[in-house]
């Protein structure tokens, strides 16, 4: 989730296009609060972990 943020983050910069660059300012936050909270231990999604 974080690498498909980035990567519309950086097409949305490239092409112009300011919806790509919102979605991928949203996915590598998301994805960010994913990582740390199945890192610490708390089940996410069901989940013990989430990589």
């Amino acid at each position: 989730m974080i690498v498909l943020g980035i990567v519309l983050l950086v097409l949305g910069y490239l092409l112009g296009i300011a919806i790509l660059s919102t979605l991928g300012i949203i996915l590598v936050v998301v994805g960010a609060v994913l990582w740390v909270l199945g890192s610490v231990g708390h089940a996410v999604g069901g989940r013990r972990h989430y990589w």
